[in-house]
């Protein structure tokens, strides 16, 4: 078909077909291939005896996967890495081995089985499906938790640079992370400026492990990790305030619960920042629309476009003042008390 356009039965039949080479990458980041191919090409019976693998199994998987371009083998059977699978090591900057892992676990596919009852009933499929919240479900499986926030920080630290060269924090004096997870982007901003104090401020498990972070990094002295429920209030003291993908894991009356919180602990004269993937108008693939759904799956939250998210500052007494773009998903919106 080189040349011409994909017809549409076949176009739409490799979409519905997407959910099998997301399950096989997921496969590939458990078994640890990318790291085993990190010294070199190695052939499939190598792969499949280090990785404890049946043989002929892991060759039809990675065959799979090297016809996407992640893998290749070359004509002497052997396995080689890609761009796309450097990015399944371990420990490599950037790494999406934990995203990838979670696009496999039980927590995310089960509750994506349920996408029919949350679209029918607006209610949130994982609920449906494990009786409990996606976040308190995570607090009582460990396991999974520690790879969601693998998953999260490898996301994160791909958008930290980004984030800390379009925004100018120079007159910031305190910045408070709201729902800051394990520090990754406060670290680098504060590493970015080093004048600058900062809190973070999340759920107790995770404020410890952003408070040995800050220390690991030598800005312990900078920057106290207080753990607390952003539901019941927040802490004050900061002239910024920053909420980095967390306002999208709510419906509207629980972010601006969040919201309002915020505003209470804020100075008249406070910025608040929040960071988000804007949806944008028109018919144009963009992963936000994508991750919209998710949340519906998981959270019952939303992704939003810059009108709504307004419309939601507004309704929590802030007014929207400037909606900056980054050379990733994100943008960071501006706003101040109304």
């Amino acid at each position: 078909m080189t040349g011409q356009q994909v017809p549409p039965a076949a176009a739409l039949r490799q979409l519905a077909n997407g959910f099998m080479i997301s399950q096989a990458i997921s496969v590939a980041a458990k078994l640890g291939i990318a790291d085993l191919l990190a010294e070199g090409p190695r052939s499939c019976a190598d792969l499949a005896e280090a990785a404890g693998a049946h043989v002929l199994g892991l060759r039809r998987l990675l065959r799979v996967l090297a016809s996407a371009g992640v893998f290749a083998e070359d004509g002497a059977g052997q396995f080689h890495l890609t761009p796309m699978a450097e990015t399944l090591r371990n420990g490599v900057p950037g790494s999406m081995r934990a995203y990838a892992i979670t696009r496999g676990e039980p927590w995310i596919w089960q509750a994506w089985g349920e996408l029919l009852h949350g679209v029918q009933t607006g209610q949130v499929a994982f609920e449906h499906v494990f009786d409990t919240g996606f976040f308190s479900y995570m607090a009582d499986h460990p396991e999974a938790a520690a790879v969601f926030d693998q998953a999260m920080t490898g996301r994160s630290s791909q958008e930290n640079s980004a984030i800390t060269a379009a925004y100018d924090f120079a007159n910031v004096t305190r910045l408070v992370d709201v729902g800051g997870g394990e520090g990754t982007l406060l670290a680098a901003i504060l590493e970015a400026y080093p004048t600058m104090e900062g809190g973070l401020f999340d759920v107790p498990p995770k404020a410890a492990r952003a408070r040995e972070r800050m220390a690991a990094r030598g800005l312990e002295e900078r920057c106290a990790c207080v753990g607390g429920d952003c539901f019941e209030g927040v802490v004050a003291g900061g002239d910024t305030y920053l909420l980095s993908n967390v306002i999208h894991d709510w419906e509207d009356s629980q972010a601006m619960a969040i919201l309002n919180h915020c505003r209470q602990a804020m100075a008249r004269s406070a910025k608040l920042l929040i960071l988000e993937t804007i949806i944008p108008p028109g018919n144009e693939p963009f992963p936000a629309k994508l991750i919209d759904l998710q949340m519906l799956v998981l959270t019952g939250g939303r992704e939003r476009t810059a009108v709504e998210y307004g419309e939601l500052l507004e309704a929590s007494g802030f007014r929207l003042t400037r909606v900056i773009p980054t050379p990733t998903l994100v943008s960071l919106i501006e706003a101040v008390p109304a």
